[in-house]
């Protein structure tokens, strides 16, 4: 049996991710979700909090068909101990998943290989590309699951995204 593990910020979570993970689950019997950066929210880059995190990949990957595990991962600003950080976090598993460089030079240094999953459409599938569309009330429904949209629509996203891009008149 094989357990994988896949971080990321999912600011929103959308089809890349949707893509990399359909991919990861064709190796691996079960998938740990590391939800990165979960104490961020409420800012132009990280505007969900970890639940609503949760509850966009939950939603998302409801058909899933293998044993799911989404853990909110904390930042802790000590890079050299971060790994063990997320050890400590996770169920055990065998092998990681991540396109991040950081999070790959991490994972090295501490003795794990890393696999770089083939990304899909990363010019326009991004948490950066998806909150700039909202922002500027550009079309983006196509970029995420509909569940994704279904779940903005629950906790007001795209007036929170708006609010935190808005300039103070300053």
């Amino acid at each position: 049996m094989v357990r994988a593990l896949y971080i990321g910020r999912f600011q929103p979570y959308h089809n890349g991710h949707k893509y990399v993970i359909e991919q990861i689950t064709q190796e691996a019997d079960e998938l740990i979700i590391g939800i990165g950066s979960a104490q961020m929210s409420h800012e132009p880059d990280d505007p969900f909090t970890a639940g609503e995190r949760v509850l966009m990949i939950t939603r998302a990957l409801k058909d899933i068909g293998c044993p799911l595990y989404i853990i909110p991962l904390e930042d802790i600003n000590r890079n050299a101990l971060w790994v063990a950080h997320v050890i400590s976090m996770t169920p055990p598993f065998d092998r990681i998943y991540s396109a991040n460089p950081l999070v790959i030079r991490l994972f090295h240094e501490a003795g794990h290989s890393v696999t770089t999953p083939a990304l899909y459409e990363r010019g326009r599938l991004s948490g950066t590309t998806i909150r700039r569309r909202i922002n500027s009330g550009e079309q983006w429904e196509d970029l995420v699951p509909p569940s994704i949209t279904a779940v903005m629509d629950e906790i007001d996203g795209i007036s929170r995204i708006k609010d935190l891009n808005r300039d103070d008149g300053e």
